[in-house]
């Protein structure tokens, strides 16, 4: 969990930030083994979604005061319920915007925002496909592409809105798993700042609100569907922040990330009805050999994952039949260009996590 200098540096952090970060880090290494986070969760069993959400409008619009607010949509359930939150407690004060970064499954910003649309929401979607792709560009390292993600989202997107809509805050959905498995070293999940000693007031112009940071999956979702959420927002499997750029090992490139996005349409398609609790395509690195009309083809490989969990805190591999497994790489590797081997991942996690990146 050490974030080295150099890197903080490299994102733009002042040198009191870097400073406060790395001195909260090594705190926590030393404090690792008997150490509790200091925000606790509330568990399932003990979550009242009516208090919950009545407590939660209080609290943002408390935190916000008569000012204006902004919260980034993506469609996932975190965000969603972060939105109607934000919208009961501050109504038209509250600005949504959907990023559209080149990142996301097919089809995606047009589809949430008519969705939202319906349930008067207005979402603004915010071009942002140039400046994530620069970001990107160049970086392997699973951890640097969080940062460049991190940097792309709060600094060089979030900064701009803040400033033309004069707004104070950002809501958003980090959830318990997200905070916890940032604290554990895990993985840096790119939406963990404040709890890591960042201050976004002076790193980026804005406090952050986080109404969700006390809950796994499983809670936001009772949470959502008692704020009138569709259930095909409730119920949708969980979707990284960082989005298919989770699941490309090696570069983000363009062209990259529509490979991986023709091979997730595919799996979404035909793994929608198993009850899994989450299903993804992931772009592996290196090319492999195939073959093709007796020639060789020297193509892409992609993994297919499919995870039973409660709460993402551990899982294991679907048991899938084999004909699905079959008509998912007869499909990959027909429909998407140039993909000559499909694979299915079999590993519990832990040791493996859920996505690959």
């Amino acid at each position: 969990m050490v974030y080295h200098i150099a890197i903080l540096a490299r994102l733009g952090f002042s040198s009191d930030s870097v400073h406060m970060l790395t001195d909260r880090t090594v705190r926590e290494e030393k404090d690792r083994g008997g150490r509790r986070m200091e925000i606790e969760e509330i568990r399932l069993k003990y979550l009242n979604p009516q208090r919950f959400i009545e407590e939660k409008i209080a609290e943002i619009a408390s935190l916000a005061g008569s000012g204006l607010a902004i919260n980034a949509l993506s469609g996932g359930v975190d965000s969603s319920t972060v939105t109607m939150l934000g919208r009961r407690a501050l109504g038209e004060r509250l600005k949504t915007y959907f990023t559209d970064n080149g990142l996301m499954r097919d089809g995606e910003p047009q589809k949430i925002v008519s969705l939202f649309k319906e349930m008067g929401v207005c979402v603004e979607i915010v071009e942002a496909q140039t400046a994530f792709f620069n970001a990107l560009r160049g970086v392997t390292d699973p951890e640097e592409k969080r940062e460049a993600i991190t940097r792309a989202f709060y600094k060089d997107i979030f900064s701009g809105l803040v400033k033309e809509s004069g707004a104070r805050h950002l809501l958003q959905g980090t959830n318990y798993t997200d905070l916890e498995e940032t604290v554990a070293g895990i993985k840096r999940q790119h939406n963990i700042l404040e709890q890591l000693g960042i201050d976004t007031e002076e790193e980026y112009g804005y406090k952050v609100i986080e109404p969700l940071i006390q809950l796994r999956k499983p809670a936001i979702r009772k949470i959502a569907k008692a704020l009138g959420l569709p259930e095909e927002i409730y119920n949708r499997p969980p979707f990284p922040g960082p989005a298919l750029a989770a699941r490309v090992i090696g570069e983000v490139t363009p062209e990259r990330v529509e490979t991986v996005r023709k091979a997730t349409s595919i799996v979404e398609e035909e793994l929608s009805n198993t009850g899994a609790f989450q299903y993804l395509a992931i772009l592996h690195e290196d090319r492999v050999t195939g073959m093709r009309n007796g020639k060789r083809d020297y193509g892409f490989q992609i993994e297919v994952r499919c995870w039973d969990s409660e709460d993402a805190k551990t899982g294991s591999p679907t048991r899938l039949p084999y004909d699905i497994l079959e008509k998912l790489a007869d499909r990959i590797t027909t429909e998407v260009p140039g993909v000559v081997s499909v694979t299915y991942n079999v590993t519990k996690k832990p040791p493996s996590t859920i996505e690959a990146v």
